[in-house]
């Protein structure tokens, strides 16, 4: 069995998740960032995006729209600004905010937040692969 460590998954208004787990992959500012056991301490700022984590052998998902991990002592810690596990996003609404960033950034109206349109559609595009 490998070795575990303690990730919680926190937002504003809610525990998403408090369990011991054998590695974590979390999407990173600067790219997709590994976790396992013992670790070395660390802090990093994560973008909308897939995580994923295996548990018990399984690998597990959910998805979050941005924030930080810090990971010391055998802990991670994920806060994040949402975050859902796959049986609560509506894919109906992931797929129409996806369009709606998607038209978006193809009119490029004068006025658009650019920055913002695209924020939208990586969370829209990871809510649809966590679906």
């Amino acid at each position: 069995m490998a070795a575990t460590f303690n990730l919680q998954v926190i937002t504003p208004e809610r525990y998403l998740l408090d369990e011991d787990v054998e590695s974590l992959v979390v999407p990173a500012v600067g790219g997709y960032l590994g976790v396992l056991a013992n670790h070395a301490p660390l802090i990093a700022g994560l973008e909308p995006g897939l995580v994923k984590y295996r548990q018990g052998g399984d690998n597990k998902y959910f998805v979050i729209s941005g924030g930080f991990i810090e990971v010391s002592c055998n802990n991670a810690t994920v806060l994040a600004n949402t975050a859902e596990k796959p049986g609560e996003i509506d894919k109906t609404r992931a797929e129409a905010a996806k369009e709606r960033a998607v038209k978006r950034l193809s009119l490029r109206e004068p006025g658009t937040d650019i920055a913002r349109a695209e924020l939208a559609l990586k969370k829209a595009v990871a809510r649809l692969k966590v679906t």
